[in-house]
């Protein structure tokens, strides 16, 4: 909240200036203050930020890592399976290995035949002549026996011969197919494996993350914690300053008031002596009526004048500009940039400078019939016065600008009623006051 500024000064020079120092010292201060206060609200938003964009990455971790967690189980229970296969191969091979073995043994036993008749050939000079055992007959039935044996023989060597081929071809292919199968499954167990082992180490350097983050959060938090403690304790001292500056400025307006009727008292006997000495040459007017006439002409010369030129944009009262409803403390006069604003009024310059979202702001202090005002120029691009100056009405204060919390060039201008202060509780619509 801003603070008032500036009592009300008359329009005279014998105020003490220790009286200026004094308020000049406080605003300066309450400026500091503020000045902190506005550094300590941008680092706790700052913190707050870090805070949820740490919450933000922290959230989508954790949803991350049971996404690991997800797929470690589905791999797992892929490894499970895999294992139950190898396991079943396992056990279908000790089945063929049995299958092998007995055809192991019957290649084995035809192999010692075949081995057996290789010998009984030999034995016998060479070659087995069966035309020679065909002619050797005795009779037609011994021929037709010979034959019968003859034939069984070769039939018999034949089907040794092919059994053992398609033995060992059987054997050849079922060995292929269960070291082959037994490979692929081993493989795919061994990639299986390794993507477990993949997903643990991307799970375990999430969880790292995850850890790191909630440290961050913690020393965010800690950190914030400092900073709204000590945005407090400036408030605290915002607060003191207020009520000291608002203290100070009740003590000047006083002056400033009591200034005022010495110089409308020393004016009304100069007018008054004037009067006299005019009734001394001529018939004159009854000086009661001579001193009312001048006082009025004296209320006159004080109305409120336009601060500005150009177009009227918003009015004093409730509005909304984007931000939500707000109270809205004055009226908005648009204009070009650097378009001229004159002071609505004789008076004191309370305030010259930046003002938050007032921008460029000039507060000038008045004393109207004893009756103290403030009139603010806000926004403005220029400033012509500084602290103290003494102004007439329609000397030029400053430019029109953009300044502050602003959404196009123009003039924020109000009139408050008793001398200004942070709470604007004594703004009035400026409409009524203004010609």
């Amino acid at each position: 909240m801003m603070i008032a500024l500036s009592a009300v000064l008359a329009l005279t020079t014998f105020l003490p200036n220790a009286n200026a120092d004094k308020l000049s010292d406080l605003e300066k201060k309450q400026q500091e203050v503020q000045q902190k206060q506005s550094e300590l609200n941008s680092g706790i938003q700052q913190k707050t930020s870090e805070i949820s964009q740490n919450q933000t990455t922290l959230e989508k971790i954790i949803a991350k890592i049971r996404e690991l967690d997800n797929q470690i189980i589905e791999t797992q229970t892929k490894i499970d399976v895999a294992q139950a296969e190898i396991d079943q191969t396992k056990v279908e091979i000790d089945e063929l290995r049995k299958s092998i073995e007995e055809l192991e043994r019957k290649i084995a036993e035809r192999e010692e035949l075949l081995k057996e008749r290789a010998r009984a050939i030999q034995l016998s000079g060479g070659s087995v002549d069966y035309i020679d055992v065909l002619l050797g007959a005795n009779s037609f039935v011994d021929f037709i026996d010979r034959f019968s044996a003859v034939n069984i023989l070769i039939e018999a060597d034949r089907e040794i011969m092919r059994e053992q081929a398609e033995d060992k071809k059987l054997l050849a292919e079922q060995q292929a197919e269960v070291e082959t199968k037994l490979a692929e499954q081993e493989a795919k167990k061994a990639e299986l494996v390794n993507l477990k082992n993949s997903l643990d180490a991307q799970k375990n350097e999430q969880a790292q993350l995850e850890s790191d983050l909630k440290a961050e959060q913690e020393r965010l938090a800690k950190e914030k914690s400092t900073l709204e403690m000590e945005h407090n304790e400036t408030a605290d001292i915002s607060a003191a300053l207020e009520k000291k500056i608002a203290s100070e400025q009740a003590r000047l307006a006083e002056i400033a008031r009591k200034a005022e009727e010495a110089r409308l008292a020393r004016e009304a006997a100069a007018r008054k002596a004037e009067a006299q000495r005019q009734a001394a040459a001529s018939a004159p007017a009854p000086a009661a009526d001579v001193t009312q006439a001048s006082v009025s002409s004296s209320a006159g010369s004080s109305t409120f004048i336009l601060p500005s030129t150009g177009r009227f944009t918003s009015g004093y009262g409730g509005r909304d500009i984007g931000a939500g409803a707000e109270s809205h403390l004055g009226m908005d006069i648009a204009n070009s940039p650097g378009t001229p604003i004159i002071a609505a009024a004789s008076g004191m310059v309370s305030y010259a400078g930046n003002m938050g979202g007032y921008g460029n702001v000039v507060i000038l202090t008045h004393s109207i019939n004893g009756q103290t005002h403030a009139t603010v120029y806000a926004h403005m691009n220029s400033i012509n016065v500084s602290v103290g100056q003494s102004v007439s009405q329609g000397q030029q204060v400053g430019g029109m600008g953009n300044t502050g919390r602003s959404t196009g060039t123009h003039l924020h201008f109000e009139i408050h009623v008793g001398p200004w202060n942070g709470a604007r509780s004594n703004a009035v619509n400026p409409a009524p006051y203004v010609r």
